[in-house]
């Protein structure tokens, strides 16, 4: 006589949302701009720390 096994318990499969995405906030939603940095108030070295790493490859 042989016993079966007790069936393991299966994850649940992930629910499907039919929410509509757009009215989801994004990252890019924020009040920060792209690329905005905290200010700096004038300070020189911070100007031209930022206009080193941001300047393109072709102008080294």
């Amino acid at each position: 006589m042989s016993t079966v096994p007790a069936p393991e318990p299966r994850e649940p499969k992930p629910a499907l949302i039919f929410d509509d995405p757009l009215d989801q906030q994004s990252s890019d939603d924020t009040d920060r701009g792209w690329g905005e940095r905290p200010g700096t108030d004038g300070d020189s070295a911070a100007d031209l720390k930022r206009f080193l790493d941001e300047k393109p490859p072709h102008h080294l």
